[in-house]
């Protein structure tokens, strides 16, 4: 059995092990509260005459705060061994966010559970926008039982020519063949807005879209992993996380 990498939460147990499968799994807790910053850091330059100019001065990356209500001895050791195993900062691992396990909409969810789109050309790194499609997907009459994906889920690619590519991007815009404002599309074609800009290529041929339970790749911010107990023996921590690239 492989370790798992995902930090323990309701859906994502963990084994004494380590494993995510296997006998005695230990789910791990929920979280109480969670925070999501967009990051892209910039100057911003006004000239004498008024002008302003801004210069992107970093990659884009998701910032993420989670907070745990007070744990019990037997909620807290999985979790606090998962993260000590990671030696602080410096191993990165994956989490997975409540709120986008799942598409919002639940048609679309039902489809993409067992259908994968795929881009209908290749893409070039830095685009904002592309042409996503499924043989068996079809929007033309605004009354599909496949649903929409919406503004505000989450995707990531899946790329077999490039297993590095684990940047998670979020839809801003979704365009349809009734519904389109920078092109024609064909009625099995979707056509999604997002941010931040894609951070590699992608190959239409090796490549699909993952819409469920996107997972972000991440580090702790600190190299220090510490908690507090209080008067009731109860465990009290919170995670400061940021994305990691490969």
């Amino acid at each position: 059995m492989a370790f798992t990498n995902t930090l323990p939460d309701p859906n994502n147990p963990i084994t004494p092990a380590g494993a995510t499968t296997g006998t005695g799994p230990v789910n791990g807790p929920g979280y109480s509260s969670v925070s999501v910053k967009s990051v892209l850091p910039s100057i911003v330059t006004t000239t004498n005459s008024g002008s302003t100019i801004v210069r992107n001065i970093a990659g884009h990356k998701w910032q993420l705060n989670i907070s745990y209500n007070p744990l019990t001895r037997a909620e807290f050791e999985p979790l606090h061994g998962f993260l000590l195993q990671k030696k602080g900062g410096t191993a990165p691992f994956f989490v997975s966010l409540p709120q986008y396990t799942a598409p919002q909409d639940t048609d679309f969810n039902t489809f993409v559970t067992s259908n994968n789109f795929a881009p209908s050309a290749d893409v070039a790194a830095g685009s904002d926008r592309f042409e996503i499609t499924h043989t068996s997907y079809s929007y033309d009459t605004g009354d599909t039982d496949q649903g929409l994906p919406s503004v505000g889920d989450i995707f990531s690619v899946t790329d077999s020519g490039n297993t590095n590519h684990k940047k998670v991007y979020m839809i801003t815009r979704v365009e349809t063949k009734l519904d389109q404002s920078t092109g024609a599309l064909a009625a099995t074609n979707l056509r999604i807005h997002f941010t931040p800009p894609l951070q590699k290529s992608v190959e239409s041929t090796t490549s699909t879209i993952k819409f469920k339970d996107v997972q972000f790749r991440v580090i702790n911010k600190s190299s220090d992993i510490g908690y507090s107990l209080d008067s009731n023996n109860l465990y009290k921590l919170s995670l400061k996380l940021e994305e990691a690239q490969p």
